[in-house]
């Protein structure tokens, strides 16, 4: 009997360890840019789908091509998205004059749903309305939100799963960009 309550307590401990870890790994963002998801399509070519703007006319991402491309997957009802947008909106402002496109890709929305929550955050990039959702289809997407960084070439540099600091965000572009001065 005792050595049955030694192995179920060092069984437990075990798991406890295991969960620690993964926990740690999840929350601390070294998780975001792991082996699966987005981040194992860095190297390939971005596919892009004729979906509808924000505005009801097609809209694509290939329509973007040529440009530093994040594309954002999001939802209204995903409370990191809102939190993420602003930084998002920010990123766009800062660099837009120098070649970067946020593309943002409501996943499975009306357009009126969409454009109201982007009018309430104050977002000017650009928005498609992914009804189907076949760019979180393809984009491998966890989870929302989850951010594909494209380079001018149309190849995909890095994708990231979970919310995305402004910090991030800028070292996630920074090498994409021209040798001239941010801000």
């Amino acid at each position: 009997m005792k050595s049955h309550s030694v192995r179920w307590l060092i069984g437990v401990g075990a798991a406890i360890v295991a969960a620690a870890i993964l926990y740690s790994y999840f929350t601390t963002g070294e998780g975001t840019n792991s082996v699966g998801g987005p981040a194992a399509l860095a190297g390939k070519t971005a596919p892009s789908f004729t979906v509808a703007g924000i505005d009801g006319k097609p809209n694509s991402l290939k329509m973007y091509r040529g440009n530093v491309i994040v594309l954002n997957l999001w939802a209204t009802w995903c409370p990191p998205c809102r939190a993420e947008m602003p930084d998002l909106e920010r990123l766009y402002t800062t660099y837009r004059s120098r070649g970067v496109v946020v593309l943002g890709a409501d996943q499975g929305e009306s357009a009126a749903t969409a454009a109201s929550f982007a009018r309430s955050l104050g977002i000017t990039y650009p928005l498609l309305i992914d009804r189907d959702q076949q760019y979180g289809r393809v984009y491998a997407a966890l989870g929302l939100p989850t951010s594909i960084i494209i380079g001018r070439d149309g190849a995909i540099v890095h994708g990231y799963d979970g919310v995305l600091t402004y910090s991030q965000m800028q070292t996630a572009v920074a090498p994409l960009l021209d040798n001239t001065t941010t801000q």
